[in-house]
């Protein structure tokens, strides 16, 4: 359709039409009855307010979203079609890793290529939107959607953001895409306390320097939505931010898109106290510039009135009512509302075996390997002398285990559940299971515990508690997993974080996994020391007894679809472990929030020391237990020192920082190299490091490679003491390695 035509259907459209356009409904409401149910009460929708409904969510399966697209264009009165939508996070049947781990493979193009094949999987469906990327930056490890971010830093999610909506949209008008729809806008990585839905504090030249430019990228990629957050920004909810929405996301950033509430975040507004009533709070928002109100009372119940009335301007309607109407046209929508969508195609879309080996190649990038004395990769084939460290007596018995045995226990040795909080997967018994990805493998040696699941005893998750036998039935199924280790050369102990206990609403108090693992963990190791751990979570855990209890610790996230394969492929060596932390793990909850790049205070503190008067604390030391960027391999690298091609830059100029990076080791392995910069001295005080770059290498065993990274002008600005973006003339420092604690540096100077 032309933008002719879409100005001729605006203009005869009433506004009871459209104002539906800019209603979103669940799809319960639309085939149950018209009960919308927001904060502020239950509002009862006439069958005509239903049937104009603009846009819906909550709904999956391709001949049921065919069904309620026919009934719905049949009620409209220019048979205006749906757009459905939904939070495809990180896979759709076929489940990649969260988008944390995601970003823990410092790979875009694996991001990009995920995101494409959910885009695939979910528009066979009929699917038009997914409410993702998620780019909110995030610090706090409390706040339980940290497992929906990228992580910590703005130049890493900000490569992540780009591959993402490029994945998801590509050629919109492709049966294979989906509209993005990044969120939260804005700030909403930032609660107070960690916890969810509270508010923000910011002030705007962090706002702008760190939290904004993941968002600015989604929107220079072309994302198409915007979705407000839940919380307050400078004491105002971000669905009546007017600053935020109209100056700073369609002025200053360009953005054209629409923009969506999250789900009753519009009428949240009377509970935060700047809206009266419901009526209020529509006013405010369309005002702000909300296009869509998902799911509450507001547009529903008080838009035309106030239009009506004078006290909103029906030129703000139509140019919501405009963009929408864009969107669907740009999705081919007025061609074909059904997009092709074809039941039985969809079904032999889902879960193609490509899939599913991209899922299992990129998860098995996203492991991150925080430990390791030796003891991995497990050895294929028996070992005919008892392992180095393997104390014959460990058993308690007297007894020698036997050689090449690997016992495995834990609550997730036969978990499906291991794909994350965002995810509903049609069919989790599809999901491989990490005694599958074993068997599969096909090795002698391997025993597993009876009912392992079921270790996991007393863990509450926000849903309920997972199921456990009588104390009696605990107490023997403990008693034969230590048997199991004590019998054994090594163990692989599977434990970690509930899936419940991370996503929206998963605030915690604490990073631990819960005391019946940690009581399983500290009994096997007093019969078998030799304990691999591989550890499920969705935010960075304090790990410091478990990481001291284990000889190695494999951080597995929620790898998804293909986590067991994944997991049994990184642990026997056929794939070696490349992921690099997105997120700092703390040494304890007291040094949350915890990050990286992180500013110099007036009386600094090494590290990893404790002095009085000084920055840090009496019990700790303020170093991280594993910092930003930080991962093991199975090998070694070696990098040479940082050479500058010129120690002097003007505007214009570049700067080429080299290294040669050497693998050391014996086997191959694949390096995340990290480009650092740090103003030394500027109008005001700047982060102790930034990441700028990085490059993925893989070297064979004695393998060199030089890595090279241009330095730009553009690269040094920042906003000034007067809000300036600008750089300013001084001294840089220059930082290569494998981690955000690398200290191979060298410096130039910007004149």
């Amino acid at each position: 359709m032309t933008q002719e035509k879409l100005n001729e259907l605006l203009k005869d459209m009433s506004l009871e039409e459209k104002v539906g356009q800019m209603i979103q409904l669940p799809a319960e409401v639309l085939t149950g009855g018209g009960l919308v149910t927001g904060p502020t009460g239950t509002t009862q929708l006439t069958d005509e307010q239903v049937g104009m409904a603009g846009s819906v969510l909550g709904i999956k399966g391709a001949e049921k979203i065919r069904e309620l697209q026919k009934q719905q264009m049949a009620k409209q009165p220019h048979h205006i079609p749906l757009l459905f939508m939904l939070d495809v996070i990180n896979g759709f049947e076929t489940i990649f890793p969260i988008p944390l781990a995601l970003g823990c493979t410092f790979s875009p193009e694996m991001a990009e290529k995920a995101c494409s094949v959910a885009a695939a999987e979910a528009a066979s469906e009929g699917l038009h939107v997914t409410f993702s990327p998620m780019l909110d930056l995030v610090r706090d490890a409390r706040w339980g959607r940290v497992m929906e971010s990228p992580g910590e830093d703005p130049y890493l999610n900000s490569e992540m953001a780009r591959a993402m909506v490029r994945g998801y949209q590509g050629d919109l008008r492709s049966k294979e895409k989906l509209a993005a729809c990044l969120k939260h806008f804005a700030g909403y990585g930032a609660p107070e306390g960690g916890r969810d839905y509270d508010n923000v504090e910011l002030s705007e030249r962090t706002l702008m320097e760190d939290y904004l430019p993941a968002y600015e990228a989604a929107v220079k990629e072309g994302c198409r939505l915007a979705m407000t957050s839940f919380n307050t920004l400078n004491r105002v909810p971000s669905s009546g931010n007017k600053w935020l929405l109209r100056k700073l996301l369609r002025e200053k950033m360009g953005f054209d898109g629409v923009v969506i509430s999250d789900y009753s975040a519009v009428e949240e507004m009377v509970f935060h106290g700047i809206a009266a009533d419901a009526r209020e709070a529509a006013k405010l928002a369309v005002g702000a510039g909300v296009d869509i109100d998902m799911v509450s009372n507001a547009y529903a119940g008080h838009l035309a009135e106030l239009v009506r009335s004078g006290e909103v301007p029906e030129k703000l309607v139509d140019e919501a009512v405009l963009r929408i109407l864009t969107l669907k046209n740009d999705l081919g929508l007025f061609e074909d509302p059904f997009r092709d969508v074809d039941p039985a195609e969809a079904e032999k879309t889902l879960l193609r075996a490509d899939f599913r080996q991209q899922a299992r190649e990129t998860a098995a990038a996203s492991f991150v390997l925080l430990k390791n004395d030796g003891i991995l990769p497990l050895r294929k084939e028996p070992e005919n002398e008892a392992e180095e460290g393997q104390d014959s007596s460990c058993s308690g018995k007297g007894t020698v285990p036997s050689a090449g045995s690997t016992a495995w226990i834990g609550p997730y040795v036969d978990n499906h559940e291991i794909y994350g909080a965002w995810s509903f997967p049609e069919r989790p018994e599809k999901t491989v299971t990490i005694r599958q990805g074993v068997e599969a493998k096909g090795l002698p040696g391997m025993s597993f515990a009876r009912g392992s699941y079921m270790m996991d005893k007393g863990c509450a998750t926000k849903f309920g508690r997972i199921p456990n036998p009588s104390d009696e039935q605990a107490d023997a199924l403990l008693e034969e997993a230590l048997r199991l280790a004590a019998s054994s050369q090594r163990v692989v102990l599977c434990l970690g974080e509930h899936k419940d206990l991370t996503g929206e609403a998963g605030s915690r108090t604490s990073l631990g996994i819960s005391e019946g693992q940690m009581e399983l963990l500290r009994k096997v190791r007093q019969v078998n020391p030799n304990i691999v751990t591989v550890l499920f979570c969705g935010r960075p855990l304090a790990v410091k007894e478990i990481a001291a209890l284990s000889r190695a610790l494999l951080v597995v996230w929620m790898p998804g679809t293909e986590g067991g394969n994944a997991i049994a492929d990184v642990l026997f060596g056929d794939r070696v472990p490349q992921g690099k932390l997105a997120m700092t793990f703390p040494r304890s909850l007291g040094q949350v929030p915890v990050y990286y790049n992180h500013f110099a205070t007036g009386r600094p503190n090494p590290p990893h020391e404790i002095h009085l008067f000084r920055n840090g604390y009496m019990d700790e030391v303020t170093a991280p237990l594993y910092p930003f960027g930080y991962g093991l391999s199975y090998t070694e690298f070696t990098y040479s020192e940082v050479k500058l091609d010129r120690r002097e830059m003007k505007a214009g100029d570049r700067i080429t920082a080299s290294v040669t990076v050497t693998n050391t080791g014996g086997v191959s392995g694949v390096e995340t190299v990290q480009l650092y910069l740090r103003d030394s001295s500027a109008s005001v005080a700047r982060p102790i490091r930034s990441l700028k770059g990085f490059q993925k290498v893989s070297l064979a065993p004695g393998e060199s490679r030089e890595v090279s990274f241009a330095i730009e002008e553009p690269m040094l600005r920042f906003y000034d003491i007067d809000m300036n973006h600008v750089s300013e003339p001084g001294r840089f420092e220059v930082y290569i390695g494998g981690s955000s604690d690398a200290e191979n540096s060298a410096e130039f100077v910007l004149a």
